[in-house]
């Protein structure tokens, strides 16, 4: 009697229909395949675990792991990183602009009043 509802995912499905245009010899040597990739996957995966708990119980670092201080990750350029350019001054920094600098202010202009500046008197608040 069938329902109409599937008892296998949409995956599952198109995988049946994909080996049942193939031979037999072809169908079984791909499930083979298929489990053999699986019981791999498993295996890897204990012999990790064993590895990471007999070197957690011997207090060593785990193989390929960065120790404290030498930087991994997105944030550590390793040996990417750009050397700094050549300098003979201690000038550098994103506060030294370089020849980027602006020129010394000139003291003319409509802002510069020179000796028509108000001066203050010592002895009187200004009002």
């Amino acid at each position: 009697m069938y329902t109409g509802v599937p008892l296998a995912s949409a995956k599952s499905q198109i995988f049946e229909a994909v080996l049942g245009f193939l031979p037999d010899w072809v169908q079984i040597t791909v499930l083979a395949l298929v489990v053999l990739a699986v019981v791999a996957s498993w295996v890897v995966k204990v012999r990790r675990r064993i590895a990471r708990r007999r070197t957690s119980r011997a207090g060593q670092a785990l193989p390929g792991a960065a120790q404290y201080g030498q930087g991994a990750g997105a944030g550590h350029p390793g040996p990417y990183v750009p050397s700094p350019p050549p300098s003979s001054s201690g000038e550098r920094g994103a506060d030294f602009l370089g020849p980027y600098a602006p020129a010394q202010r000139q003291e003319s202009g409509a802002d510069f009043l020179g000796s028509y500046a108000p001066s203050q008197q010592r002895g009187n608040p200004p009002a």
